[in-house]
């Protein structure tokens, strides 16, 4: 046995761990859930996904989960392009800065975060109430959909900069300086050159900050202690709830759940070809 097929043994060997962590912890869960989700009381079938159709309350928690996601994804993105195009422009000390706090923020959710906003943005919130003092606001609710759409752009935009910010490397500053020698104004620069560079970045950023809104589950449950109808509430009320437990149903709104996070995988992986191919 030569050097490289040992080479490619003993790498495979360190695989092997790997290999059965993600057998034992990714693998089989989804397979469980998956083969539970065909089943229904009636037995196998794909009753459990048509009654998560036909139904009025789960469909509801579909539609909340993409809404909340998708305004949150895009609102999160265009401060992320603000802030990493800014971060460009500015001191490298400050730049190491903000990364560095940018990478520390965008693990800051869940319960502590659910907490902040309830001090700063609840019913009595210290900055609500600065708002209802000064007249901008008369009332506003942190617990409806749009307090959700908030609360979710605030760990949007974190993960939005550390994602978009070495995208902008992308664009040279000779593309610029020879637009302007042709005539080109700054918007026909952006629009002819750099958005067209950007692209595929912005819209893998914006497909993973989708995903990433979808899986949320901790920071909307420590917020409205599951009275919001989303999909990861309406799982763990079906998976742990006295009243309404039905593992199977669940499994069905799980496999859901997994399609719409498939979807976003396959585009995102095929945003990043097309970033591959445009940056070479």
């Amino acid at each position: 046995m030569n050097s490289i097929t040992r080479g490619k043994w003993l790498a495979l060997l360190c695989l092997l761990p790997f290999a059965v962590f993600f057998i034992i912890f990714q693998i089989a869960p989804l397979t469980w859930v998956a083969v539970h989700s065909l089943q229904a009381e009636s037995g196998w079938g794909l009753d459990n996904f048509s009654k998560v159709l036909g139904s009025k309350f789960y469909r509801q928690a579909i539609q909340h989960s993409l809404e909340i996601s998708f305004w949150s994804s895009l609102f999160g993105i265009l401060i992320a392009i603000l802030g990493s195009y800014s971060l460009r422009k500015v001191d490298s000390r400050l730049r190491d800065f903000v990364n560095a706090f940018a990478n520390m923020t965008s693990n800051f959710s869940g319960v502590p975060l659910a907490f902040a906003f309830i001090i700063l943005l609840g019913f009595n919130g210290a900055l609500t109430l600065l708002l209802k003092q000064a007249g901008i606001i008369e009332d506003f609710n942190l617990y409806s959909k749009t307090g959700l759409i908030i609360l979710y752009t605030y760990f949007q935009i974190p993960l939005g900069v550390l994602l978009l910010y070495p995208a902008f490397d992308a664009l040279r500053e000779d593309w610029r300086e020879s637009a302007a020698l042709l005539g080109a104004s700054a918007w026909d620069y952006w629009r002819l050159i750099g958005l067209p560079v950007l692209t595929p970045a912005l819209l893998g950023t914006f497909v993973i900050l989708l995903a990433n809104a979808l899986g949320a589950y901790a920071t909307v449950y420590a917020l409205t202690t599951g009275n919001f109808n989303v999909l990861p509430i309406r799982i763990a009320a079906l998976v742990s709830g006295d009243i309404s437990l039905d593992p199977n149903l669940a499994s069905a709104l799980a496999m859901i759940l997994v399609g719409l996070m498939t979807l976003v995988t396959l585009v995102h992986q095929w945003l990043l070809k097309r970033s591959y191919h445009v940056s070479r």
